[in-house]
């Protein structure tokens, strides 16, 4: 199968680890900002196999996990009530809100429904125009240009019906408020590349400079990984900080054009809070006043819901790499996939869900 066979043969795995283990000469913290490689890492057991020294810290790179607990109160409130139809991936349903997810409010009678592309939304609320359709847009500059065209196109059609619930966020700035935190550990990055495919790469090189780190743009499988690894110890070794694209057969650095010209149409900057790390200015997406009218927090009220996170629950902690997902009391015990206490326990890019699946017996067993 090409482009996944390939990237995953034996051999050029342990030739790119003898490369990695002889160019290393101390210890290194990087970290990975996509929760999908941080799953295909802990999954492959590339962590392990590296130097000693080699740390790799796991950031705030799932969608799910970083949605903020007042999102999903305010989708929950929109949820349940008469008259909504709820739509959403199948990876938001069982995200803990402040006492419920949305697989409690459907069993309570809510119409919520699992959809795989927002275009799907849209097309039930042009066949139940009675009914107001919503649907939970998440995520991180991969998934916001299907939205915004979505939203376009229920403009330009006239569907006054369906809204966005929108909880987009943007990885540069949370890569400035990781390197600007006071408990920063982190010496360089590997950067997600399915962001850096619609986005471009214009953004990183100035955010190496200032912060004197290298960033090395990575794809998801082992030896994406593993080159990005190499990449980024050769730059720290030599003390270089630089952009490099390691993922070339699927980012280009101009980005996608047509796709960030419906972003900059659809959607505006804005502040936005990330589940369990709080405020980071301009990291997020907003509706633009030409689309407002489909803001589902405005059209049903909601924006007065604020919460508390959990004092039990550590993936705020998770999520900025202070601490591995097995450094929790609660992981295992208290918070599995079954009953989870946050959403990198439920997320399938989660860093809490890729321990349990794949390090759970030796891990719990440890303790």
């Amino acid at each position: 199968m090409k482009y996944l066979d390939e990237f995953s043969n034996p051999a050029m795995a342990e030739k790119l680890l003898e490369e990695i283990h002889a160019v290393t000469t101390r210890p290194w913290a990087m970290m990975e900002v996509c929760g999908g490689q941080t799953h295909s890492i802990i999954r492959h057991g590339i962590d392990q196999l590296l130097p000693d020294g080699i740390e790799m810290i796991h950031g705030p790179g799932c969608p799910v996990c970083v949605t903020p607990l007042e999102i999903i109160d305010r989708a929950l409130a929109i949820a349940a009530r008469p008259g909504v139809v709820f739509c959403s991936f199948g990876d938001m349903l069982r995200v803990p809100g402040s006492s419920q997810d949305l697989f409690a409010v459907k069993s309570a009678g809510g119409d919520v429904r699992v959809v795989y592309s927002p275009l799907d939304a849209l097309k039930i609320a042009r066949q139940n125009p009675d009914k107001e359709v919503v649907f939970f847009g998440i995520g991180f500059e991969t998934t916001a240009p299907a939205n915004a065209m979505t939203v376009h196109q229920a403009k330009r059609l006239g569907v006054r019906n369906f809204s966005l619930l929108v909880s987009h966020v943007l990885v540069p700035p949370a890569i400035a408020a990781i390197m600007e935190s006071s408990t920063c550990r982190v010496q360089a990055f590997l950067a997600a590349g399915h962001v850096c495919s619609v986005m471009g790469t214009s953004e990183y090189p100035a955010l190496a400079e200032k912060y004197r780190v290298p960033i090395v743009v990575t794809g998801f499988e082992p030896l994406d990984i593993l080159e990005g690894v190499r990449r980024t110890v050769l730059q720290l070794e030599q003390g270089r900080h630089e952009l490099e694209n390691a993922y070339p057969r699927a980012v280009r650095d101009e980005g996608n054009i047509p796709a960030m010209a419906m972003l900059r149409d659809v959607f505006e900057v804005t502040d936005r809070t990330w589940r369990g790390i709080g405020m980071i200015p301009r990291s997020g997406w907003q509706l633009s006043d030409g689309y407002r009218d489909f803001d589902a927090e405005r059209r049903f009220g909601v924006t007065g819901i604020h919460t508390e996170e959990s004092s039990l629950c550590r993936s705020g902690e998770v999520l900025q790499g202070l601490i591995k997902p097995h450094e929790c009391a609660a992981f295992g015990k208290e918070c599995t996939p079954r009953n989870p206490l946050g959403a990198t326990m439920v997320s399938s890019e989660g860093a809490c869900a890729a321990y349990h699946t794949y390090r759970r017996l030796e891990l719990v067993d440890a303790k």
